[in-house]
């Protein structure tokens, strides 16, 4: 089959998995079963906001593997890498369901899980974006997009294996089939060949197509450009990861929600999150990468400000300023992967992005842990807001320190 045509089997295959691989994001739903499971079967007395830090693990881990996993994948090709960090993912979930403590779900699906979420998604957004040189701000926000979709469709099903079974019984249902769905799409996968073009495609001198050096992490590492780049995306995507992690816990303690409700406000999260990557890397293609990068800080701050204005019976409201938050978080996802190809080449994107990854990982570690200090302080989540709201402010500095250090280049 052509290779122009083949690129697309490969790009629906790499959807299938990052929607198996996105289900880390409908974790707020899963903590609050099995903190309810815990609780029945085991005396104890957990709340959803202390498994919190198994999300945090899970975030913190994948760019060890996103690194090691993307120099594999650069030299080898996907099929091997992908595949191995899939069954790590659903491994992981499946042996989730045999937990009997927090610490042994610290270590099934914050480490093992992680460990193969980052392995597998790095190479899989990295793969996608290779076959499209002439599309990359589109491929990389559908291919991110459908990571987050994984958090609208899948909570409705969990709920729905838990009010039949428990908590334990989704987990381990979840993670046989995602493994089985990650093997099957493997096997349609294949390595980009070096400096391909699409039929028709004219490479440009100037904007994100034109044609630029492939560099290596380490020629990377020293050019001041990449901290800046670094430094935004931790700022950019702080707001969804500490909103993300206890979305269906804020919805409830705050806005006085049901379990129903909160679950449609997780869904609510996801769907925005999910478009604003879609949205934002087709708009990258046409307005820049920084350019879309500033818009989508400037919702932060506005989501940010709605969130904190939020009270008990505010759901209109708190629905609001969820999408606006979903939408900016979505859009420092989508564009990010081509952002890193433009500014440092293609050829090396696998690792590259994984490097850049780490600062989604600090958005992930402190983002949560912040809003739980916050919570468990003050006994409300207002501040944490506020916090969220400043780190926004802070990535607009950013866009321009980039525009500043881009000129001089």
């Amino acid at each position: 089959m052509n290779l122009d045509k083949k690129r697309w089997i490969i790009l629906l295959a790499g959807c299938f998995i990052n929607l198996c691989l996105g289900s880390i994001y409908a974790w707020s739903v899963f903590s609050a079963a099995m903190a309810d499971y815990f609780n029945a079967t085991m005396g104890s007395n957990i709340t959803p906001g202390d498994l919190a830090i198994v999300y945090t693990i899970a975030n913190s881990v994948g760019p060890i593997t996103m690194i090691s996993g993307g120099w594999f994948n650069d030299k080898f090709g996907p099929k091997k890498v992908i595949l191995v960090g899939g069954i790590m993912w659903g491994l992981g979930m499946f042996l989730s369901g045999f937990a009997t403590s927090v610490g042994y779900l610290i270590a099934t699906y914050g480490i093992i899980g992680g460990l193969g979420l980052g392995m597998a998604y790095g190479s899989v957004i990295s793969t996608c974006v290779k076959f499209f040189p002439d599309k990359r701000g589109l491929i990389g926000g559908i291919t991110t997009a459908v990571y987050g979709a994984s958090s609208v469709i899948l909570p409705p099903i969990v709920t729905a294996i838990v009010s039949r079974t428990d908590a334990s019984f989704a987990f381990k249902l979840v993670g046989i089939i995602f493994i089985v769905l990650i093997a099957v799409s493997c096997m349609f996968l294949e390595q980009c060949p070096e400096d391909y073009v699409p039929s028709g495609y004219v490479v440009s001198t100037t904007g994100s197509g034109a044609k630029i050096e492939n560099k290596n992490w380490k020629e990377m590492l020293k050019t001041p450009v990449f901290y800046v780049m670094l430094l935004l995306l931790t700022c950019g995507a702080f707001s969804g990861m500490m909103i993300i992690s206890q979305a269906s816990s804020v919805a409830q303690n705050m806005i006085g929600m049901t379990a129903v409700q909160a679950s449609l406000a997780v869904s609510l999260l996801a769907l925005f999150n999910a478009f604003g990557r879609i949205l934002a890397g087709y708009i990258s293609d046409k307005l820049g990468r920084i350019n879309t990068l500033m818009i989508a800080c400037m919702l932060g701050c506005i989501g940010g400000f709605i969130l904190y204005n939020c009270g008990t019976g505010a759901a209109g409201l708190f629905y609001v300023g969820l999408a606006i938050v979903g939408m900016s978080f979505g859009s420092f996802m989508g564009v990010y992967p081509g952002f890193t190809a433009d500014q440092f080449g293609p050829k090396n994107n696998s690792v590259n992005y994984g490097i850049m990854f780490i600062g989604f990982a600090l958005a992930g570690y402190f983002g949560p842990q912040i809003m739980r200090g916050v919570y468990a302080s003050t006994g409300a989540y207002q501040n944490a807001f506020i916090i969220a709201l400043s780190f926004s402010v802070a990535g607009i500095i950013f866009t321009f320190l980039y525009r500043f250090l881009a000129k001089r280049k």
